[in-house]
């Protein structure tokens, strides 16, 4: 099981899977139809034309016959929503209504129960400031920016749009009359302590309110965007960091965007939350936005975990395209492949959606260039080619950044094209850029085009073993039989083998309660997928008791005749002594006279 499952008591994991019909939580995600006594779904894991994804509401697991995961709620969860184990329970239990125990020490059920209060009160402010956009005549500059923007009713209430009243005291007062002590929405991020004092005072006034959500849909922090004409105040006021918000590791929108990321196989990257909302609304989904950073290299990574390859879309102003360029370190460092979309001047990408239409900015963004033909491309623009100086300073640009790959195909690729455009020997430039120091190098994997994980494919099992295992979980009574008779070393598929033991002596040990709670002591994916495949169909066995017994005996005949192929290769080794071949043979005959015996007495009720 994930280690993160022993975060959480065994009781409490069976109370919530109790909770949790798989049915229903899986109908929450893709529509469900009834096929028999299961149902059956396009699988959300993979493409396909043909439902091949069963979904068992007797034993509460999952499987697709076309790409073979499986597993119980908890697993789904954590598959679709590509989440750990202990968020996947915890999203359930929130489901369920389930206060969760853990079982930890007090020092961290202190740190969970902060983290719970400064999610709730994140949740009713967000709650009480959308009231405020929708009905407060205050709000109404709030209302009428935003349809100035053109941001629809269908956005304000998707991305949970709010307003702060423009006063000093409103959340200090609204946090008075809930019972909070100033002190705990002083660490939620909200109001701030006057210096000198014990007087507060609201961080957020008279602001647009974007709430700022998880992976999992929370509301963590906010970015509330000035509505007043005041020069001196800043645009975006942005939460703090808090125990439950680390701005490096937060995209906004990532909580709606993440299967379109997933489906896309690329994440488009922009700078704003109403660029975000834009994109989001057109139907150019797979968007995320870096949350009042720079792009660093856990955003980076949080992508990495989604995708193989990332599209910049940054402002067409010089600020918006220096920040394409200061993202660079951080995706080379995580392996992700780059592309860079720009959008003409003088748009962004809200405004350009806005005129131009969604088909116009997909065709943008399917057209977007490799970063260094990117950036080759604006070296060029910003250096005078016909000068020494400019030509040297595209040279120098070129190979800090391509260096930094650590590829010497691409800086070989690159001396070449900067060659092209500079109307010099690729030679030259070469030595150019040998010359020239490089800063640290980093894996170069990130400028190819992503390619899957060479893993090797597992060999699926045998047919016969899959009956078994079929036999052994949807027939708790031969179970005891097989344990007698079944030895596991007849089984050739090592996961397989693993999965029999296992299962023999959860019945020894009287530890079986279910199969869904069975397959969470399973780390592997590979062992979850055999399983399921095993049992996700619930038409019933024709005398079982008789197929469990012929089945074994066949697996112990195998296995005597793959010994005695070793033996008899032995013999015809010209090294075999006579001593030894005699001794062969012997064996030989003996493995002979066991396959001729009957295995075992058929089991009970035969």
């Amino acid at each position: 099981m994930d280690s993160m499952a022993g975060f959480f008591s065994q009781a409490a994991l069976e109370q919530i899977r109790a909770a949790s019909d798989i049915v229903d939580v899986i109908g929450g995600y893709v529509p469900l139809k009834r096929a028999g006594a299961n149902f059956v779904a396009l699988c959300p894991f993979h493409k396909e034309k043909t439902p091949s994804f069963n979904v068992n509401p007797g034993k509460q697991i999952f499987h697709c016959f076309g790409c073979h995961k499986g597993g119980d709620v908890f697993t789904f969860v954590k598959e679709y929503e590509n989440i750990g184990f202990a968020d996947a329970v915890r999203r359930l239990a929130e489901r369920a209504k389930i206060p969760l125990e853990f079982e930890m020490g007090a020092p961290d059920a202190q740190a969970r129960h902060l983290k719970d209060q400064l999610l709730q009160i994140h949740e009713q402010i967000a709650q009480r400031w959308q009231t405020a956009l929708a009905n407060d005549a205050a709000g109404q500059i709030a209302r009428d920016y935003l349809a100035k923007r053109g941001v629809s009713e269908e956005a304000i209430k998707l991305f949970r749009l709010g307003y702060a009243p423009d006063e000093w005291d409103d959340t200090v007062n609204w946090a008075r009359s809930k019972g909070y002590e100033p002190a705990l929405i002083e660490k939620a991020g909200l109001i701030l302590r006057k210096e000198g004092s014990d007087h507060y005072y609201d961080r957020f006034r008279g602001r647009l309110m974007f709430p700022i959500c998880d992976e999992q849909g929370r509301v963590i922090a906010f970015s509330g965007r000035v509505l007043s004409g005041d020069e001196k105040t800043a645009k975006y006021v942005n939460s703090p960091e808090t125990p439950i918000f680390t701005k490096s590791k937060v995209f906004f929108g990532l909580d709606k965007s993440k299967r379109a990321v997933l489906d896309a196989g690329f994440a488009l990257v922009c700078e704003g939350q109403l660029d975000l909302i834009a994109c989001f609304m057109a139907g150019v989904q797979n968007v995320v936005a870096p949350q009042g950073t720079a792009f660093t290299p856990d955003h980076a990574r949080i992508l990495k975990r989604y995708v193989d390859e990332v599209v910049l879309c940054f402002d067409s102003d010089e600020a918006g395209q220096n920040a394409a360029v200061r993202s660079l370190d951080a995706l080379l460092a995580s392996g992700l492949a780059i592309r860079v979309a720009v959008v003409p001047a003088p748009h962004d990408p809200d405004s350009y959606v806005k005129e131009h239409g969604a088909d116009a900015f997909r065709k943008l963004v399917s057209e977007a260039e490799g970063f260094f033909d990117y950036y080759l491309n604006r070296l060029c623009r910003a250096h005078d080619l016909t000068t020494d100086k400019g030509r040297m300073g595209v040279l120098r640009g070129m190979a800090e950044a391509v260096r930094k790959t650590g590829s010497a195909v691409l800086q070989d690729s690159y001396a070449q094209k900067t060659a092209l455009r500079l109307g010099v020997a690729p030679d030259a430039v070469r030595a150019e850029f040998k010359k020239l120091p490089g800063p640290r190098t980093l894996p170069a994997e990130a400028l190819h085009e992503p390619t899957p994980d060479g893993a090797v494919e597992t060999v699926p099992p045998s047919t016969q073993e899959c009956w078994l295992l079929k036999l052994l979980f949807l027939h708790e009574d031969l179970v005891r039989w097989a344990a007698m008779h079944l030895d596991p070393e007849w089984v050739q598929h090592p996961m397989v083998r693993e999965i029999v033991n296992r299962r023999i002596a959860a019945q020894s040990h009287e530890t079986w309660t279910t199969l869904a709670a069975f397959l969470d002591d399973f780390d592997s994916a590979e062992a979850q997928g055999i399983i399921t495949a095993a049992t996700a169909e619930s038409r019933a066995i024709p005398d079982p008791d008789r197929q469990i017994a012929d089945l074994v005996s066949r697996l112990r005949n195998q296995h005597l005749d793959r010994q005695l192929a070793a033996l008899t290769h032995r013999c015809s080794l010209p090294e075999t002594s006579e001593e030894e071949r005699l001794d062969l043979l012997r064996q030989q005959q003996q493995l002979r006279q066991l396959k001729r015996q009957p295995l075992a007495p058929l089991p009970a009720g035969v």
